[in-house]
């Protein structure tokens, strides 16, 4: 009989740590990575996690049989994205729906979109003397890129629509601000507290949002089919039994769509704004290939400095700084003999920061992609295996294709306090992580 590695401790005072990982979660999981791997961690009312963030850890995770890995629950998102979504099925259920959305955000349609992507942004910069881009004005960069990101989103789920951005806008973004940090990773809070507390403003937000989405399920059902959009797909679904999916289930889906869809990539897209305008040469270099590559968006995503940019960018801040799977059946990882019912995950930001995989590690350097080719074990920054994320490649194109129409139609100057002081620290907030304190511009062309 094999001997057995025994499984690390999880760390006392569980409430001390939650507070230290949530002032730097990813500071919080490098010092535990830097004593062992796997490593523990357990934060109050969730199980414990034993985490690797190790390229051999990812391999074995990611490589493990589909059946024995599943998300966890209780998960920490599922508030916002409900049980049917996409993200947090399991099983069957799973592999149904991530076939029927698979083709859809892939390949040529993805590609399809490039036009739709750029248009999308050119609306949201060049929106009037008025409008927060205007010349001189000081831009909120997040702030910003949510705004192009949602409209680039709703017109991959809706067909295209400039109006409809109006519509969704302010509910997405008081809904985004409502589910706080601490109702994220202290199930204690989600209670009512006689309609004042934080969880009642979070269901409220969530209602006004699953109103609007509602609205456009009914109108479609209505009107029919509309150009093989991704709701058209959605309620075209029909399972092995017959059924289709409900109303509720329909907006769950579309809810992290519209969420996941657009606040990831917002937050890639502000961190590539302000690396870039802290490193004028590089930005120099950048803007000397855009002005040589014509407007066809096919063309613009295929630059390998701007290719470069965007994964460096994902390297240093991936916008889900964790994968979580929970054991099916007993499954020996690691060294470790992990039970069913356990949850094992990778630390995603650790792992791209190991200085054996990545000489210098916290320098941004953009180069090191146009010198070698890295492995999917070493770079997961939409995760990796069977879950990995299925918007991705949508992801990455919309990325490459905004932030290449933004250096292209406008010039912007970073706020001075941050173009000379320490780098903001990246932090969990809702679906994604993003800078622990507002990245203003100005715009000065």
């Amino acid at each position: 009989m094999s001997s057995l590695s025994p499984a690390p401790a999880t760390p006392r005072w569980s409430l001390l740590h939650g507070l230290a990982a949530g002032r730097d979660f990813e500071g919080y999981l490098r010092r535990r990575a830097a004593r062992s791997d796997p490593f523990a961690v357990g934060f109050p009312g969730f199980p414990a996690v034993l985490f690797t963030a190790t390229a051999e850890g990812a391999r074995e995770l990611f490589r493990a049989p589909a059946a024995l890995l599943e998300p966890p629950r209780p998960n920490p998102i599922e508030p916002m994205v409900g049980a049917a979504s996409l993200i947090l099925s399991a099983g069957t259920r799973h592999r149904t729906d991530r076939a029927l959305l698979a083709p859809a955000l892939h390949g040529a349609r993805v590609r399809a979109l490039g036009t739709v992507i750029r248009d999308a942004t050119r609306e949201e910069i060049h929106g009037g003397a008025s409008g927060p881009w205007r010349l001189g004005a000081r831009i909120d960069a997040l702030a910003a890129a949510r705004a192009i990101t949602l409209r680039v989103i709703l017109a991959a789920v809706f067909g295209p629509d400039p109006d409809r951005a109006a519509d969704y806008g302010g509910v997405v973004t008081d809904f985004l601000a409502a589910f706080s940090t601490p109702l994220m990773v202290a199930p204690v809070l989600r209670r009512d507290m006689g309609g004042f507390g934080p969880w009642e403003r979070f269901t409220a937000a969530r209602q006004r949002l699953d109103e609007v989405i509602l609205a456009d399920i009914a109108r479609r059902r209505r009107t029919g089919p509309a150009d093989g959009d991704l709701l058209d797909l959605l309620l075209a679904t029909h399972y092995d039994d017959g059924t289709t999916l409900t109303d509720t289930e329909l907006c769950e889906q579309l809810r992290t769509l519209l969420v996941a869809g657009h606040e990831t990539t917002a937050t890639t897209l502000t961190w590539a704004l302000y690396h870039l305008h802290r490193e004028p040469g590089l930005l120099n270099r950048l803007l000397a290939e855009l002005s040589g590559a014509g407007d066809d968006p096919a063309e613009l995503a295929r630059l390998p400095l701007l290719d470069a940019v965007c994964q460096e960018t994902l390297r240093l801040h991936p916008p889900v700084p964790i994968v979580l799977r929970t054991v099916t059946e007993p499954l020996r990882w690691r060294g470790v003999d992990v039970a069913a019912g356990a949850t094992i995950g990778l630390a995603v930001g650790v792992l791209h920061g190991q200085a054996s995989i990545w000489p210098a590690p916290r320098l941004f350097h953009p180069d090191r992609f146009l010198d070698r080719k890295v492995g999917p074990f070493e770079f997961a920054p939409f995760g990796g295996g069977h879950r990995r994320c299925i918007g991705a490649t949508l992801a990455d194109y919309e990325l490459r294709l905004v932030l290449a129409t933004l250096l292209t139609d406008v010039r912007l100057a970073l706020d001075p306090a941050l173009a000379l002081g320490a780098r903001p620290r990246t932090v969990p907030r809702n679906l994604a992580t993003a800078p622990d304190r507002a990245i203003h511009f100005t715009r000065t062309g």
